[in-house]
């Protein structure tokens, strides 16, 4: 027996390693978890269960687990390896002390253990949700990845601690990119910043003017690529793409400039449509194979503004950058033309959150009549929406895109209620969506500022406050934004403000009466409201309830005629009422991989809801 148990790791090996490559189409996405490429996730999702292999450098044990905060507190966990030439996998899960425990319900379970004289291999699979308090489910949302390993195994000299060995990892295990495959010999051009110094200061959004080197005919645009200076990951935080007036000529190209300051190029004013947006911790997007972005046409883009936000909060100075986009083209024309939305609420003062609120709703409207005007005149048949890019700053802990039609409420067209600010890109969606006349669409973002003294404003900087979803639509029609900005002057009267100076003359414009706010701005005055969490969830269910201004735009600055008016927000049923889930616990009947398909009605099943809390 001695002899044979010697032999164990080798006959496995020997035997698995052709099994592993045939099933390699059960594991079709994948992510590097370590700055060493020495941690290899793989993982494949089929109905109601997700299957993970680990390849990582060690002859010791290997940990993985979900985490609410990327850290170690309250996770769910699973430790495996090769010990002596038998494999073995724990589920575990941490508490608030971070004490790793065992979990009397074991949910993950072992297909195969592998180990040679460099890696370990362990192959498992687990339901997407477990009946187990302990688990953390698994939903289209950002899941936080966790990992760690050790050169021993558990149990060796005591309980190994992981060291150094160990990281977290936002990514999304049920709708991860697309990976449609495209030419390595693709045409590409590259638009990038030469040399742009960063000043020493909280946030700087940089804009650079170029011209498309494409003309005269059609091609389409079916991959773009983040090019991000070695290093600056965290400096570079998003990069928006702008279509610019089509009468503007080469001599905009000369230099770059900050965006939004006093002294930038008047050309610049004149970039206001969306073509594309990327931000922090996404990486390459692919079109579907039958859309791609138009250039080369009259109507395309030739102007490009590319506005990149630097995020630099420890003020670093002499920091210089080059990062941009590669833009993939092909003249084999896809069948439509990709456009860009950017809905929610427009970025200003007006969108504001009080301090010290464990929960804040905002909600941006895109609104029945800014669709129903412009889908009438340019898409009766409807748009169809294939990918969303949901976007909020620091305070952003989820994020909804609501879809109603004629009132009734649709399935959420996107969401994550995992947000994480260092992890944004476009999510796919499973099933394309259309848009119709009649329909509106509700950003509705949770904000966390319990943390902050002080109120938190809609702008720019990553402290500031963002409600926005971009949404990745075919055919293209000439509607660049569909946001809204709630009225102001009922939430000036929710602190006692009576009367302001009129004419506006300055802004933000200063408070006339009564005595304590007068000549104050309403940001000062809004600072100096004696907020109490009570308070702030009464505001909270005023501004929800706010009249909006209409933004409806079109391109080249242009606007349909709804824009500027007031609208009414639809009533709508508040929290949102999620579908429930079926949660699957069969831990007890995983002592066989080949488990007969009739005991599968002995499984445990319950009903989990989730909601936010009411506001």
């Amino acid at each position: 027996a001695r002899p044979l148990m010697r032999l164990w790791p080798l006959l496995l090996w020997g035997l698995l390693l052709p099994a592993a490559t045939a099933a390699a189409g059960r594991y079709p996405h994948s992510a590097v978890l370590d700055g060493a490429a020495g941690y290899r996730l793989l993982w494949g999702h089929q109905g109601s269960s997700i299957s993970f292999r680990l390849e990582v450098r060690t002859q010791g044990y290997v940990g993985f687990g979900l985490s609410p905060t990327g850290a170690m507190a309250a996770a769910d966990i699973v430790v495996g390896g090769v010990a002596r030439g038998k494999p073995y996998l724990q589920d575990y899960f941490t508490d608030a002390n971070r004490a790793l425990k065992r979990d009397s319900q074991q949910d993950y379970h072992l297909e195969y253990a592998m180990e040679n004289s460099t890696h370990t291999i362990l192959a498992f699979s687990r339901e997407l949700h477990t009946c187990d308090t302990n688990d953390k489910s698994i939903t289209e949302s950002t899941v936080r990845v966790i990992w760690a390993y050790h050169h021993k195994d558990m149990g060796e000299a005591g309980q190994n601690y992981h060291g150094s060995n160990r990281g977290s990892k936002s990514l999304r295990l049920l709708n991860p990119e697309k990976k449609n495959v495209i030419s390595a010999s693709l045409a590409y051009f590259d638009l990038t910043n030469q040399d742009v110094p960063i000043p020493d200061k909280d946030t700087t959004y940089w804009c650079q003017m170029f011209k498309i080197p494409i003309y005269h005919e059609k091609h389409h645009v079916i991959k773009v690529e983040p090019l991000i200076q070695k290093g600056h990951g965290n400096l570079v935080h998003h990069i928006l793409l702008y279509q610019c007036s089509s009468s503007l000529n080469d001599s905009v190209l000369d230099y770059g400039h900050e965006c939004y300051h006093p002294n930038m190029p008047d050309s610049f004013l004149t970039c206001e449509t969306v073509i594309f947006a990327w931000a922090i911790g996404g990486e390459a997007f692919t079109y579907p194979p039958h859309v791609g972005l138009s250039i080369g046409t009259p109507t395309d883009p030739q102007y490009v503004l590319m506005e990149v936000h630097y995020d630099n909060p420890s003020y670093l100075e002499g920091l210089i950058d080059n990062s941009g986009l590669r833009l993939f083209y092909t003249t084999d024309l896809r069948k439509y033309d990709a456009g860009v939305i950017e809905a929610g609420l427009w970025v200003s003062l007006f969108h504001n959150i009080p301090p010290g609120m464990p929960e804040f709703i905002a909600e941006g409207h895109c609104t029945l009549e800014c669709l129903e005007e412009a889908l009438d005149a340019e898409r009766p048949s409807g748009i169809h929406v294939f990918a969303v890019l949901l976007h909020a700053h620091l305070a952003g802990r989820a994020i909804r895109m609501r879809h109603f039609r004629k009132g009734e409420e649709q399935k959420l067209l996107a969401y994550d209620d995992e947000f994480d600010f260092n992890f944004q890109e476009f999510q796919y969606l499973k099933e394309e969506r259309t848009i119709l006349p009649g329909d509106n669409l509700i950003t509705e973002c949770r904000y966390s500022t319990v943390d902050r003294i002080r109120m938190t404003w809609g702008g720019l900087s990553t402290r500031n406050e963002m409600c926005l979803s971009y949404l990745l639509y075919y055919p293209r029609i000439n509607l660049t934004r569909c946001a809204s900005i709630p009225d102001i002057m009922e939430q000036l009267q929710f602190i006692g403000v009576k009367e302001i100076y009129r004419p506006v003359r300055t802004w933000p414009f200063i408070i006339k009466s009564p005595k304590q706010y007068k000549n104050l701005s309403f940001m000062d005055a809004m600072n100096k409201f004696k907020w109490s969490r009570s308070a702030g969830l009464s505001y909270n269910e005023l501004v929800l309830r706010l009249p909006v201004n209409v933004r409806c735009s079109k391109t080249d600055n242009a606007e349909w005629s709804i824009q500027g008016m007031t609208a009414i927000p639809p009533e709508i049923e508040r929290p949102y009422r999620t579908e429930p889930v079926i949660c699957i616990s069969s831990s007890y009947l995983h002592c066989s991989l080949f488990l007969n398909p009739l005991f599968i009605a002995c499984v445990t099943v319950s009903i989990l809801g989730n909601s936010w809390p009411f506001v």
